[in-house]
């Protein structure tokens, strides 16, 4: 049986730990998977896409920059996927027609509610950042259905736009960062900024993190240090996003395999290797 052709689609993706995740994945059942690293930019993705499905690949994942790009490659997007405007997971029906999802926002409940013990129902959730990480997991957090949802954005109106467009699935409230100093409190904030990237931490003020009962940076690693470090310094619970890693990437392997995977002992290799 020949092995089960999977990539990562994005840029840049050297240094991306999905093939040893989804390696680690397909061992619990004896599979045999080929999962490449495909370097692609916005203008090279649609060629180097149709490249790799005619060479026999069956699924992808998508990173940045182009999970807007791979929504609007798919037929038949999901309602995550569509909602946020974007999709992590590609994979071609016996049709060849294509389907995308998004698997952020089930992985990062996942992480919460399975891994951290955190209940989503009746929480109060301050999301930061308006962009593709927010909307990939606004969705599914409003699908648990918190108590209240904030968005809190630099620019107002982009938090807007993403709050209504998600108003058919749950009531979203939207501020600019700076009426932040008026928030009441969370029980739960989570960075969907890029601010890591740049080594430094979003915008918010001390009490928001001294009041919340978890942290949460979607990123993790070198990129989630900075609120980290913050989080610490006010006393309150942090995590990065690894444990998000592994369960979006679970929910992905399963749509392509029919399996669904394991992920404490994958989580467990993969923050030892972290470390």
């Amino acid at each position: 049986m020949s092995a089960l052709q999977l990539a990562l689609f994005g840029s840049p993706v050297a240094r991306s730990k999905s093939p040893r995740i989804h390696q680690a994945f397909a061992g619990q059942f004896g599979l045999e998977i080929d999962y490449g690293l495909i370097e692609a930019s916005a203008e090279a993705f649609p060629g180097k896409l149709a490249n790799f499905r005619s060479e026999g690949g069956v699924g992808c994942n998508i990173t940045l920059p182009v999970k807007t790009l791979a929504f609007e490659q798919a037929a038949h997007p999901s309602q995550g996927a569509t909602l946020a405007r974007a999709a992590n997971t590609l994979w071609w029906d016996e049709k060849g027609e294509c389907h995308a999802d998004n698997t952020d926002g089930p992985g990062l409940v996942a992480d919460l509610e399975g891994s951290l013990g955190l209940d989503l129902a009746g929480c109060r959730i301050l999301l930061l950042g308006a962009g593709g990480a927010a909307a990939g997991v606004l969705g599914a957090l409003l699908a648990r259905k918190p108590a209240s949802v904030t968005i809190a954005n630099r620019t107002l109106s982009r938090a807007s736009e993403l709050a209504q467009r998600h108003q058919p699935v749950g009531q979203v409230n939207a501020i600019a960062v700076t009426e932040l100093g008026d928030y009441p409190g969370a029980d739960l904030v989570l960075d969907a900024t890029s601010s890591g990237h740049q080594g430094t931490h979003p915008t918010i003020p001390y009490q928001a993190l001294a009041s919340a009962k978890l942290v949460y940076s979607l990123n993790y690693g070198a990129a989630a240090a900075p609120l980290g470090k913050l989080a610490r310094l006010a006393d309150a619970q942090f995590h990065d996003g690894l444990g998000m890693l592994v369960e979006q990437a679970a929910c992905s392997f399963e749509i392509w395999t029919g399996r669904k995977p394991a992920t404490a002992p994958v989580l467990a290799q993969i923050s030892m290797e972290s470390v």
